[in-house]
């Protein structure tokens, strides 16, 4: 086997001239884009495997050679004495996607001189932070005119494009052979396909066996990162209180190529509204391509950072209005005067349940003594009017609320990934002879439990539930196969459609093998498949999604509270309580695991996972000391689901990301007495706002 390590350029921006090598040794070779047999960019997206010379350079780090040899520490050190020259250029900063989305007349509510409520919310980046970097392994000799890769993907035929492109059909047949990831966050949804071109268009050119796997720092330094986002919000009031017209500006750094920008920008476009009823709006959002690493997607494709700015700007409006947040939110929400707005989101699909948002917000205000609370440091909070917020050894403390939602799959079959079909799934399941169940999907697994010795990968305890309750198979019956070659395409698995679309695919197979199994000899192959509904993009007309991505949404409220010291102005978080309505919760015990993961990676965007670029780079003291929550700093967390109404399978996995921010940020607000706008809010940013009024 031979090793291989990424030559990458020094500058953000440029066009590179030339790659100077030493002579090596015969087992050593530089290959750069002129030894790519086929075409230089991955599948569906317009990102170069390769930066070839006299080509432009869009971000520090880009790969431009691929070194391979037979000893990692001497390839390493030889690595260290190549030499990329590129001829720098102005940083470029342009426009890549817009949106403009009108529903009745904002103009004439803000013209007759109603109440405005305005705000500017800004959310940094996050690192995926995934405890394993990417890497791949090609393998050109394991099966004959076939090679194939191992990777931790969660898209894994989106790999097998890729290589097929990138060497041109001269390999033959492309086998993926996905492995088990950890958490990713979505880090390992389109990236791995980058590395796996590399890897396999070593191992084709060498004829050998080659493992690409990028060390700690390359993964922080050049993977993607969730995009940062700048929301201005202006909402003019009516004399209830309700929300007559809301004007959104919306600003998203895509960094390079703008991978799925379609989708990261309709649904910050979704979040940025909430849950509420606006009875007018008009968004103005815009992606901005610039010379960093290609941003996105994190745990969602940025309907959280729109959620952020919309929670944070509905609590400022019932602060002004000297109104309980949670209220307010069960008086404003949609459907909650008019029977005919239940059905339909502020823009996006069609309901087929109304909103359980008030029993939401009173589970989790019940588990979490909100009200109570709330009352109470309102009282602390106005009677500090006018005196020093800090120094003074009074107790600091605040309560606030958030909610949102989150769909299962994509919005659309994205136009610039036309040919992935990437919202589309097909399962198929064989019960054979011995009574054993295969179930073949192409499915990325994340799960830690094993099942017995007969399954090549853990399964998802919902898989097996469903095979054992319909089909009466014994768990150590039931196996995977996952290769691209033996198992069909089910898309990306990303927005829990594991949980939501592949699951509810294996139960309609097994409720047809069921049928079939008194009729018919074993062994019965069943296979089922959905599709993504054709429907145009959010664009220049007042035309709405009518896909069914949010027609069965799941939905949560969180409460979240806080005490300041006060002498450090440390928060410390008392207590999370989150309610949540997910449907059909097949794994109880693995629908709570997630939902309180989900919590602690969203309290480390909120709170403390400092990042940004300067110049175009991460400095290397940033990525050694970015900041996670450790397992001791882990703070009180209660999660539980209200009663559903709905037999479906929701997707639960975002919703902390998208109500966590705002309701600790609401807390700390209330605490400080002071709107904070902008998360990751830290100690040092809360001292600098004490230190401002003492």
């Amino acid at each position: 086997m031979l090793y291989a390590v990424t030559i990458r350029s020094p500058v953000p921006s440029g066009i590179l001239k030339g790659i100077e090598c030493p002579p090596l040794p015969d087992s050593y070779r530089l290959i750069t884009a002129k030894d790519i047999p086929g075409h230089n960019t991955i599948a569906d997206f317009p990102v170069p495997v390769l930066v070839a010379v006299a080509g432009s350079v869009s971000y520090s780090g880009e790969p431009v050679a691929i070194f391979v040899g037979d000893h990692k520490s001497k390839l390493e050190h030889l690595a260290r004495l190549i030499t990329v020259t590129v001829e720098e250029t102005p940083e470029v900063t342009e426009t890549l996607v817009q949106r403009k989305i009108i529903s009745g007349d904002a103009d004439a509510a803000f013209a007759e001189g109603a109440q405005v409520v305005s705000g500017s919310y800004h959310s940094g980046i996050q690192a995926h932070w995934y405890p394993e970097p990417n890497g791949a392994l090609a393998d050109p000799l394991a099966s004959p005119k076939t090679i194939t890769v191992y990777t931790a993907t969660q898209w894994a035929y989106h790999v097998k494009r890729s290589v097929e492109q990138v060497l041109g059909g001269e390999s033959g047949k492309v086998k993926v052979k996905p492995c088990c990831t950890t958490m990713h966050l979505d880090g390992k949804l389109w990236y791995p396909s980058l590395v796996s071109c590399h890897a396999a268009l070593a191992a084709h050119l060498s004829g050998k066996a080659v493992q690409l796997i990028l060390t700690g720092e390359e993964d922080f330094m050049y993977t993607p990162k969730r995009n940062a986002a700048e929301i201005h919000l202006h909402s003019a009031l009516g004399s209830q209180g309700e929300i007559l017209a809301t004007k959104v500006k919306l600003s998203l750094n895509l960094g390079a190529y703008g991978i799925f920008k379609n989708e990261i920008i309709d649904q910050s476009c979704l979040g940025t509204l909430g849950l509420y009823d606006h009875q007018a709006f008009a968004i103005d959002a815009e992606g901005i391509r610039t010379n960093l690493p290609p941003q996105g997607p994190l745990a969602g494709f940025g309907l959280s950072q729109g959620f952020f700015a919309a929670e944070r700007h509905i609590s400022r409006i019932a602060e002004l209005l000297g109104h309980d947040p949670a209220t307010w939110r069960k008086n404003n929400f949609l459907g909650a005067q008019d029977s005919e707005k239940k059905k339909t989101l502020a823009i996006g699909s069609v309901l087929k349940e109304n909103i359980p948002l008030p029993e939401l917000i009173d589970k989790a205000a019940a588990m979490g003594d909100y009200y109570r609370k709330w009352a109470s440091y309102e009282l602390l909070r106005n009677s500090r009017k006018g005196k020093p917020r800090v120094f003074s050894g009074d107790l600091l403390r605040g309560i606030g609320i958030a909610t949102a939602y989150q769909g299962s799959g994509f919005l659309y079959n994205d136009k610039s990934v036309a040919s992935s079909n990437v919202g589309n799934c097909t399962v198929e399941l064989t019960l054979e002879k011995d009574g054993s169940l295969e179930i073949a999907v192409s499915s990325a697994l994340s799960e830690l439990k094993p099942i017995g010795e007969k399954s090549a990968l853990p399964l998802p305890e919902t898989w097996i539930n469903a095979a054992s309750e319909i089909l009466g198979v014994k768990p150590d019956a039931v196996r995977l196969r996952n290769d691209t070659l033996s198992a069909p395409d089910a898309g990306a698995a990303t927005l829990s459609r594991n949980i939501s679309v592949v699951t509810k695919l294996i139960e309609k197979c097994c409720q047809a093998i069921r049928k079939q199994r008194f009729r018919k000899p074993l062994p019965i192959t069943v296979k089922r498949a959905e599709k993504f509904s054709s429907v145009a993009a959010w664009g220049e007309t007042e035309r709405l999604v009518s896909g069914d991505a949010f027609a069965q949404p799941s939905w949560a409220a969180v409460v979240l509270e806080i005490e300041l010291d006060p002498i450090s102005i440390t928060p410390n978080i008392r207590g999370i309580w989150l309610a949540a309505d997910g449907g059909k919760i097949l794994s109880p015990r693995r629908a709570k695991s997630a939902l309180r993961t989900g919590i602690i990676q969203a309290l480390g965007w909120t709170s403390r996972e400092q990042l940004a670029y300067i110049s175009g780079k991460i400095p290397n003291e940033q990525y050694r000391a970015y900041d996670i929550i450790p397992p001791l700093k882990v703070p009180p967390i209660t999660v539980d689901f209200i009663a559903s109404k709905s037999s479906v399978s929701k997707g639960i996995g975002d919703l902390p990301f998208s109500c966590v921010p705002a309701a600790y940020v609401q807390a700390v607000s209330q605490a400080m007495d002071h709107h904070f706008e902008t998360i990751p809010l830290d100690a040092q940013e809360i001292w600098n706002e004490a230190g401002s009024e003492s």
